[in-house]
């Protein structure tokens, strides 16, 4: 069995860059990364903030950029799986700036690995993190404060199947449709929502790569990998 010491902290509880770092946003940013990867993206890169992601949209017309809440002038779409699914992304880059997220993974940019995760992509990941046999990983729980009972649960999920494949995923899974992100998103208080976004974000393991954010040209940006 693989030994391997977890930490789950919020995104301001980040004293120092970890090694190795697992940055979970189940409801949505990286379930919607996940989708964009499927529909064909080549990548993503992080936007720091709206003004960012717009100036990178003005430079490069081709690339889509997307963000959290409402439609908005400047923006493709936004951050929705359920809204995601029907575009053909194929070979094209996205933008994407969330709440959370985003914020997450510019958070540990300096770290050795940073890993981006939801359900959807769960497997994957405990999988790059069982080929690195890394003594410590951070997840960082990007929801609430990192009190997102959602993204918790999926960190949880994640870090004990590292050690132990054959977990099983339903009382997770049972968390986060319980969390009050798939209340809000369910009863229309968050913007931008596709009826199926929160059971899509509960698909277990529904892609076969995991994301990889590296920084690259001075940009974060995201990558799907089948091996690490």
């Amino acid at each position: 069995m693989i030994r391997m010491d977890a930490h789950f902290l919020g995104i301001d509880e980040l004293v120092e860059t970890p090694s190795v770092a697992v940055v979970v946003d189940v409801m949505r940013a990286f379930t919607v990364a996940a989708w964009a990867f499927g529909q064909g993206a080549e990548k993503i890169v992080l936007a720091e903030s709206l003004d960012e992601a717009l100036a990178l949209k003005a430079r490069h017309p081709d690339w889509v950029a997307l963000k959290d809440g409402p439609p908005a002038p400047g923006f493709d779409t936004v951050n929705s799986p359920g809204m995601l699914r029907s575009l053909d992304l194929g070979g094209r880059t996205v933008v994407q700036k969330t709440t959370a997220g985003t914020v997450g993974a510019l958070a540990v940019k300096d770290a050795s690995l940073v890993l981006c995760a939801g359900f959807v992509v769960a497997e994957s990941t405990a999988q790059a993190l069982r080929t690195r046999k890394s003594d410590s990983v951070t997840f960082v729980v990007t929801g609430e404060g990192g009190k997102a009972d959602e993204d918790l649960a999926c960190a949880q999920y994640i870090a004990r199947r590292v050690g132990e494949p054959g977990t099983d995923a339903a009382e997770y899974l049972r968390r986060a449709a319980a969390s009050r992100a798939a209340a809000e998103l369910t009863q229309g208080v968050r913007k931008g929502v596709h009826p199926d976004d929160v059971a899509l974000c509960l698909e277990l393991d529904r892609f076969p790569f995991a994301m990889v954010a590296a920084p690259e040209d001075s940009l974060m940006v995201l990558r799907p990998h089948t091996s690490i």
